[in-house]
């Protein structure tokens, strides 16, 4: 059984996004039915309406920054009730068995996860996004948002959020450390609160002089131009970790440079062919270029729960449904400060 919601999404890679009606599955015993608020736009929606991972199946609709109330819970449930204010990120599934889930670890299901949208779904046929009135997602992917925050803001948190915030953990970021963050966008400036919030000493890597003062507002202690090579020369070989946010095909060896030895940086935003990078200048000094997808589950609530105690959100722009595909090009020209997050009564309306 299932019940008829209204959505926006797009037909075809080269078609906008348009309202539509997608069905919902009728909740079963594990299952939170939640009414959404709002929903972040991420730059993967637009990679995925448009086909450019070449993995799309249509019809799309996107978005996984899911905020929003819940309406029902099944005979199961035992960790929410009708009324929480609660979020669903970038995953609704996963095995559960297989050695990374048991981890906690379900981005990097051995058998796949099921994704939030454009993914093949047991329960339903394919799974449809957050840019929709409602959601139906088993208890065990459905996280709970602290209150006291901006519910608008922390709408990005589950995706923008967890990005950066999973690495920094991960590699036990904290007070005392050098941290660099590369690229000041949707990822770039979480990474500067969360690298500043967890005690660090946060460098602001950028090629725009013009992005200081924000870097600064944003919770940066340092701005360093990475084309002025003289600037850079002199930061060589001082930092501790860098995240690395530019989200294309890029240079690597100028930030290479940057790190001491034994010292990482991780790329979260690159998830395409990179430029070739000298391999002398990883092996002098021992250094190390790694990767993060997202979060696991538990690992998600836990940045959750640190931005409620800090009172970190997402800076964002509010925007009504029918102006997606004008907020998609901005995102495209990076005209967004720092995240477009959708008002779904737009949608009812």
């Amino acid at each position: 059984m299932s019940t008829t919601v209204n959505a926006y999404g797009t037909q075809a890679a080269d078609a906008n996004l348009e309202k539509m009606s997608i069905d919902r599955r009728t909740p079963g015993k594990r299952d939170v039915h939640i009414e959404i608020l709002y929903c972040g736009v991420c730059h993967s929606d637009i990679h995925t309406a448009r086909n450019e991972w070449l993995n799309s199946t249509y019809p799309v609709v996107p978005g996984h920054e899911i905020i929003g109330r819940v309406l029902e819970v099944g005979s199961r449930v035992r960790r929410f009730d009708r009324g929480d204010l609660v979020g669903v990120g970038c995953m609704v599934d996963s095995c559960g068995d297989c050695p990374s889930c048991k981890k906690d670890l379900e981005q990097f299901c051995e058998n796949g996860c099921t994704w939030t949208y454009n993914s093949p779904e047991p329960h339903f046929g394919r799974t449809y996004g957050g840019y929709s009135t409602h959601i139906v997602v088993d208890q065990d992917f459905v996280l709970k948002i602290p209150e006291n925050i901006d519910v608008r803001g922390a709408a990005p948190l589950l995706c923008a959020g967890i990005t950066t915030w999973s690495p920094l953990k991960h590699w036990k970021v904290g007070r005392k450390d050098r941290v660099g963050v590369v690229g000041l966008g949707g990822l770039g400036h979480m990474g500067i609160k969360f690298a500043n919030a967890l005690g660090a000493h946060v460098v602001m890597i950028t090629r725009s002089p013009d992005k200081a003062n924000d870097a600064e507002a944003l919770g940066a202690h340092e701005v360093l131009i990475s084309t002025d090579a003289k600037a850079m020369q002199a930061q060589a070989n001082s930092f501790d970790f860098i995240l690395n946010t530019i989200p294309v095909g890029h240079e690597m060896d100028p930030y290479i440079g940057l790190l001491k030895i034994d010292a990482t940086m991780v790329l979260v935003g690159a998830v395409e062919p990179l430029k070739p990078f000298h391999g002398g200048g990883v092996m002098m000094g021992r250094k190390r270029i790694a990767g993060s997808l997202i979060g696991g589950i538990a690992e998600t609530q836990e940045m959750l729960d640190f931005c409620g105690k800090h009172n970190i959100v997402c800076d964002v722009e509010m925007i009504g449904m029918p102006e997606i595909n004008e907020a998609y090009e901005r995102v495209v020209a990076s005209d967004v400060k720092y995240r477009f997050v959708i008002d779904m009564q737009s949608l009812k309306e």
